[in-house]
């Protein structure tokens, strides 16, 4: 069976990030902000998947060999990537001196500017940085991942031996990145937070009578593998904590400095943190950690990406209650295009109506300063019992969750820490309210976390239902997750129990179709595709003649296009300003469309390993609404980018068609839905 490097395949989706930064069509400082993703997600990539090679690779057997190899692959395409970043970062900078928007350095700046800066790191940054002193037999104190340093190199007036030292680079929300300068009329002069420490260097080491004294950057990343003790007398909690510590600790896999770093310094940072010359080496510009480009300041509205503001649902009046619209209809919300709002007003409406008596949810990931946390604390404050599933082992949110999961038990409510040897990535909230003498559940099921500040730029689902049957078996789950027990469902899909089965069902059921003539398809829209079974199962109904239609943001294993085998499957890519992440699939059904929406991507881990949850959308409105949507989406020949090719991003184009950007048109698609009051 053909299927493509996962790795690889991953490094290809960031490249399609990174074309973002490329397009010129695209309004400057959001491709600037797009370069600051792409460096956000190759770091990430470098921690996990690139470490995790690099452990396999120093094994024995089949597995060691097959990651040396791959490693090289990984470095080659890395570099290539890298040489494309900074061939765009320099035609931005470029593009934004034009127009005035200057980044300049220290040896750059104007007399009122050096004294701007002088100010700045008197009043703000001085009292922030601790240099440390290296001495060749001394061991190098600790330095971080996720930090950036300067290497100093001091040379005094009466010797000729140098001295050497590093800084941390003390970035905050309180110590931006980028400040910005006076600037003379017309112009807005921006400098990195690293030259105007570079700036003062004289001033830092004044004791020791400096003749000369340079710094140059340099970072480090570390393996970011996540080891949860197995000792049984330890709450889950308590791993977690000390997983992230050893987190913070891990060995460096990879040693980014400036290529124009002095050897004697080079040479003694290096054999300090017992690092090996070779792929772990990379050397680079002047400024890393790129990925704080995100934070760029916003110099000129102009030059930003403007998006319309998100929408209420058409069934959702404002200061209405939400239990008697959901009681009414189903509601399917589409964020960003929807406001996410309606989620808090759901909770909120929960925690002090005085019928509601439960109220259930799940958290993965969840914004700094919560909402729904505070709707749930409000909510045990008046009474009811709450329980929160919280997800202590969330890849880079543990120490946000563990803080939440403390605060929550603190104010009342009940705090389930997850399922041993699950992680709990379904997207619930459960709601259980006495009416007329009897408990009636309205469940929300989703595909995104329940945080209001990505629900801005991600694109997600979410249903909102009173439905008994779906109703009960949200609490089923729950119950499932509480127990530690597995549970059986015949309105849900939940991995890892009927999800993977249920739709291997449904793909027999569309290859049976197809082979007796009739009308066979699979829609379905991911952010990853990787699971190997289920792209046998796809390969197996593109050979019986099911057309398969796949929307896949991120790595893609399976391979389309090849006769005998997948020649009816076509995949593409939709890379725009919101990140695509609703998962939703979409089978023919023999003329009985069967339209489900899921918090899974077709990944082993997912299927296997998570309590995922998929809901089969009964409302005949809803699945219109869905299959319009994919529609717009597969008709994208702007943002899209057709797959096929391995390793080849190419734009999707349509010879003779109007331009569709999948996102605009949602928000128009949307827009018009509200007036229509569908």
């Amino acid at each position: 069976m053909i299927l493509n490097n996962r790795e690889l395949s991953w490094l290809v989706f960031n490249e399609r990030v990174l074309q973002e930064a490329q397009d010129r069509t695209a309004p400057l400082m959001q491709r600037l902000r797009f370069l600051g993703i792409f460096s956000n997600n190759q770091d990430e990539f470098v921690k996990v998947r690139v470490a995790k090679q690099i452990r396999l690779s120093r094994g024995t057997g089949a597995g060691a060999r097959a990651a040396a190899a791959l490693l090289p692959q990984i470095y080659s395409r890395m570099a290539d990537s890298r040489q494309k970043f900074d061939s765009a970062y320099d035609g931005i900078l470029s593009e934004m001196a034009a127009i005035g928007i200057n980044v300049v350095n220290e040896k750059q700046l104007s007399e009122e500017q050096e004294k701007f800066c002088l100010d700045y790191y008197s009043s703000v940054v001085g009292e922030r940085i601790v240099p440390l002193l290296i001495r060749k037999r001394t061991k190098m104190p600790f330095l971080g991942d996720g930090s950036i340093y300067l290497a100093v190199k001091m040379t005094a007036r009466a010797s000729k031996s140098a001295r050497y030292a590093v800084i941390q680079i003390p970035v905050s929300s309180a110590c931006p990145r980028f400040v910005e300068l006076p600037s003379p009329p017309g112009s807005r002069d921006i400098i990195y937070l690293d030259d105007i420490i570079r700036l003062c260097l004289k001033e830092i080491f004044f004791m020791f009578s400096c003749e000369s004294v340079s710094a140059h950057s340099f970072r480090i990343v570390r393996d970011a593998q996540f080891e949860v003790d197995g000792d049984i007398s330890k709450s889950l909690m308590e791993k977690a904590e000390e997983g992230i510590e050893n987190r913070y600790r891990g060995k460096p896999v990879r040693f980014i400095y400036d290529r124009d770093m002095p050897e004697d310094l080079l040479s003694l940072i290096v054999s300090k943190l017992s690092l090996k010359d070779g792929p772990s080496l990379d050397p680079g510009g002047r400024y890393h950690l790129k990925r704080d480009l995100m934070k760029f300041p916003h110099v000129c509205p102009r030059l930003e990406e403007k998006l319309p503001a998100p929408l209420r649902h058409p069934a959702i009046e404002p200061f209405s209650s939400l239990f008697k619209v959901i009681a009414a209809q189903d509601v399917m919300l589409h964020f960003p295009y929807h406001t996410f709002n309606h989620v808090i007003d759901f909770l909120r409406e929960a925690a002090i109506d005085p019928r509601v008596e439960s109220i259930f949810i799940t958290l993965y990931r969840t914004a700094e300063h919560s909402k729904v946390i505070n709707a749930l604390i409000g909510a045990a404050k008046n009474g009811k019992r709450v329980t929160a599933v919280i997800e202590l082992l969330a890849r880079f949110d543990e120490g946000r969750n563990i803080e939440y999961a403390d605060i929550l038990q603190r104010s009342g409510v009940r705090v389930i820490d997850g399922v041993p040897g699950l992680k709990v990535h379904g997207k619930l909230i459960l709601a259980e309210r006495r009416e007329r003498g009897e408990c009636r559940g309205y469940a929300y099921i989703g595909t995104g976390n329940f945080n209001e500040a990505t629900a801005r730029i991600y694109s997600d689902f979410g249903l909102l239902t009173r439905r008994r049957e779906i109703a009960a078996e949200t609490r089923a789950v729950f119950d499932s997750i509480i127990s530690h027990r597995p549970l059986a469902c015949r309105e849900l899909l939940v991995a890892p129990y009927n999800m993977r089965s249920e739709f291997e069902s449904l793909i027999d059921e569309e290859i049976k179709n197809a082979k007796k003539g009739k009308e066979a398809y699979i829609k379905a829209k991911f952010n990853s595709l990787t699971d190997p079974e289920m792209i046998r199962l796809l390969y197996r109904a593109s050979r019986a003649g099911v057309k398969i239609s796949l929307i896949v943001r991120g790595v893609c294993c399976l391979q389309p296009g090849i006769v005998g085998l997948s020649e009816n499957i076509r995949v593409i890519s939709v890379v725009d300003i919101y990140l695509e992440h609703a998962r939703m699939v979409i089978f023919c059904g023999g003329g009985e469309e069967k339209v489900f929406i899921l918090s899974a991507d077709w990944m082993t881990r997912n299927l296997n390993r998570r309590v995922e949850v998929g809901a089969r959308i009964l409302e005949p409105s809803i699945r219109r609404q869905l299959r319009e949507v994919f529609e717009i989406q597969w008709h994208d020949n702007v943002k899209a980018r057709d797959i096929s090719q391995f390793g080849v991003n190419e734009y999707v184009k349509s010879e003779g068609d109007e331009s569709c950007r999948s996102q605009l048109a949602l928000h128009e698609y949307y827009r018009r839905g509200a007036e229509r009051r569908i």
